[in-house]
């Protein structure tokens, strides 16, 4: 299993590309700036490429104001938003693009929920195309219920991904996220045929692995009966980068070792 490491873009810059580092996972709307011109925008994303990094994913796709539930769901300057953000993703080899974006999705007070979903899955529907085109997966990121409101479990973004019903969405499975749900790691094998990508951190600060001793081998087997063999990132609440990258890496390889991969 490859494993990599997720940061905002100046933070990644502190990284240098090692043995131990398969790749990295910014943040989308740092990388590929969706809402700036073609004309203005920089480049973060090819100077991190520029020194040696993979860069085959990212994540916090929408801003907050863009919003995909409730009344006020722009779809004009969502299908702007996503179909340039999948054609620069597609620009540098980029093929996974990770839809948390927990503001984008908040049902706001009095909205109903079972309408939210409704609209979540046409969303997907919508834009799940535009990622295919592209040669990019977009992938719903459950998150847990004190950050969000609107799919909060993987079984719940297994429906969602299911209900859009299309070959450019899949799922991602975050660790942390389901150790704040109080997830069961079976219900990893029950989502197998979905799953593109994964996060890990420890339940506790969101710390990296390895700092509170957090064991992750329950939902690595888990992964490993669903047969996943592809990037596991570290997306957690760095508190001394760099220095924690490889402390974190080993413990991660430690325990991936335990579990049979």
């Amino acid at each position: 299993m490859q494993l990599g490491i997720c940061a905002d873009t100046a933070t990644l810059a502190l990284l240098s590309p090692s043995p131990g580092i398969n790749f990295i996972e910014g943040f989308t709307q740092e990388l590929l700036q969706p809402e700036t011109s073609d004309a203005t925008r920089t480049k973060p994303a090819e100077a991190l490429l520029a020194q040696g990094f993979s860069l085959p994913v990212s994540n916090r796709f929408l801003p907050a104001d863009l919003k995909v539930v409730g009344p006020d769901v722009d779809l004009a300057r969502l299908d702007r938003f996503a179909e340039t953000t999948f054609r620069r993703a597609k620009e540098i080899n980029m093929t996974l693009v990770v839809f948390g974006s927990a503001g984008a999705r908040m049902i706001p007070p009095g909205f109903s929920a079972a309408t939210a979903f409704e609209q979540f899955v046409d969303v997907l529907r919508q834009i799940g195309p535009l990622a295919e085109e592209n040669g990019v997966t977009l992938l719903v990121e459950p998150l847990n219920r004190g950050e969000c409101n609107c799919i909060n479990t993987i079984l719940e973004g297994a429906e969602a991904v299911r209900r859009a019903n299309t070959h450019g969405v899949k799922l991602l499975v975050d660790i942390f996220h389901m150790l704040r749900n109080g997830e069961s790691a079976d219900d990893i094998v029950k989502v197998a045929p979905l799953i593109r990508h994964v996060h890990v951190a420890e339940n506790k600060d969101r710390a990296a692995p390895g700092i509170h001793g957090e064991n992750f081998r329950g939902f690595f087997r888990a992964l490993r009966r669903a047969h996943y063999q592809d990037r596991l990132t570290i997306e957690a609440a760095w508190t001394e980068f760099p220095h924690q990258v490889a402390p974190a890496l080993a413990a991660l390889r430690t325990q991936l070792r335990d579990s049979g991969y």
